[in-house]
């Protein structure tokens, strides 16, 4: 058979791809990511968001319910079932919602659902096995709860994230359980151990890196001083020494998508809040959205005024996405290289999907699932609007009134498709993956 004339074919695509993803790695990180991406199709999933980017840019549908000025707000950007889950920062107060805002972006907001729905049928084959017509149930129950959620607000009203004591269902049930089984004092007794020197990071070699001595003399200053400056008030009003470093350590083989990137703990004197007042600094390598490599230049160069780099479009979208910010947000750079800043969450937990009893029990969860994304979307919107908060809850219901259940169908319909997308781009990248000169 002669060879083909064109490589247009979808699985030269994705193999082209996800070696231009990785090209930059070091052999040993490469091999670490393509290792999780072979786990199962939802792993892949996670770990090849720039495949969705590329897919759905340009997708015609989503001109029928949104692709309008007044449907975009600040995205999470990498929107899936397994970036939900428990958060808390200095207050110590138990939220559930999306905290990684690693992709966050301005754009459509059929983007963020459409990657929800997506996982959800991924998710539901992989962790719960659920039937077809149960998956169906759970997608419009996803869809619709979003889309009452915005028309909850459409006079404008911005929501508060889902607490321990608004948790309803299974939800609540979970949340009530990391707020006794997580605390500060834990998360430091994980990492940290106290030393004739002070407390120290652990020793961890599967999770931390001692740093090299120049490194470790640059990272220093750049939290002590370029950092502090990007913080919105706690660097003014801390206390002498409080962000005095008192040790750090690279941290690995953490996340899928961002796996490569350079990632660092950094252990700080902290305030005097708390009986363990000590504060872990996550410190990200943060490099350009996967939507924004899609734009186009004159969009490019307008959105480099408005963030002329990624740790201020970061810190951006966490301030709009998010009901409570950390104290603790702000950047640094590292040569070229910039880096989010913010406290490591004490309380950080996935939801087991795998746990729960039965479709009704995981229609449920995805309803507050689609009711945290519209709530995030409608903060999201005020911050780029705040003279008429309403206008994107008002923009996307006029959208869809009168066509909810044809949304709904559309929605379905992509999602149980794409499903099975991932699932044979999984398979290519196996078969790939395992030949001997991958």
């Amino acid at each position: 058979m002669s060879p083909p004339l064109t490589r247009h074919n979808r699985p030269r695509r994705v193999l082209d791809a996800i070696e231009a993803a990785n090209a930059t790695l070091s052999e040993g990180d490469r091999q670490a990511k393509y290792a999780k991406l072979a786990e199962s199709p939802y792993r892949f999933f996670r770990g090849t968001n720039h495949l969705y980017w590329d897919d759905v840019w340009y997708d015609w549908r989503f001109s029928l319910y949104g692709g309008l000025p007044a449907t975009q707000t600040w995205l999470q950007g990498d929107a899936h079932a397994y970036n939900f889950g428990a958060y808390g920062h200095h207050d110590d107060a138990v939220r559930y919602g999306m905290d990684d805002f690693d992709d966050a972006l301005v754009s459509d907001y059929q983007y963020d659902l459409w990657r929800l729905a997506i996982s959800l049928v991924l998710d539901a084959r992989e962790n719960t096995e659920l039937s077809g017509k149960a998956v169906r149930k759970a997608l419009k129950a996803l869809v619709t709860s979003y889309h009452d959620e915005l028309a909850r607000h459409a006079e404008g009203e911005v929501p508060g994230a889902v607490t321990l004591a608004t948790a309803t269902g299974p939800l609540g049930a979970f949340m009530k359980k990391v707020g006794k089984k997580k605390s500060r004092a834990k998360m430091l007794d994980k990492w940290t151990q106290l030393t004739e020197e002070g407390r120290r990071f652990a020793e961890r070699p599967d999770k931390l890196a001692a740093l090299p001595a120049h490194l470790a003399s640059q990272l220093r200053k750049a939290v002590e001083e370029e950092y502090r400056q990007t913080l919105r008030s706690a660097g003014d009003e801390a206390e002498e020494g409080h962000f005095r470093v008192k040790d750090m350590a690279r941290r690995l083989d953490a996340g899928t998508g961002s796996l490569g990137l350079e990632r660092y703990y950094v252990l700080i004197e902290g305030g005097q809040d708390h009986e363990h007042d000590d504060v872990i600094l996550d410190i990200k390598q943060q490099v350009p959205p996967e939507g924004w490599r899609l734009m186009g230049a004159v969009e490019k160069r307008a959105w480099r005024r408005a963030f002329p780099h990624e740790g201020m479009r970061h810190a951006a979208a966490f301030l709009a996405i998010a009901e409570h910010p950390d104290p603790y947000l702000g950047w640094l750079h590292l040569g070229d290289r910039v880096f989010s800043v913010r406290e490591r969450s004490p309380y950080k937990e996935d939801f087991p999907t795998h746990k729960l009893d039965g479709a009704k029990a995981y229609r449920k969860l995805v309803k507050q699932w689609g009711r945290i994304l519209a709530r995030e979307h409608l903060r999201g919107a005020h911050a780029l609007n705040p003279e008429d908060p309403g206008s994107f809850a008002r923009g996307v219901g006029g959208c869809v009134e009168g066509r909810l259940e044809r949304c709904v169908d559309m929605v379905t319909t992509l999602a149980l498709n794409y499903a099975d997308c991932v699932r044979q781009d999984y398979r290519t990248f196996l078969a790939w993956n395992d030949e001997p000169s991958a």
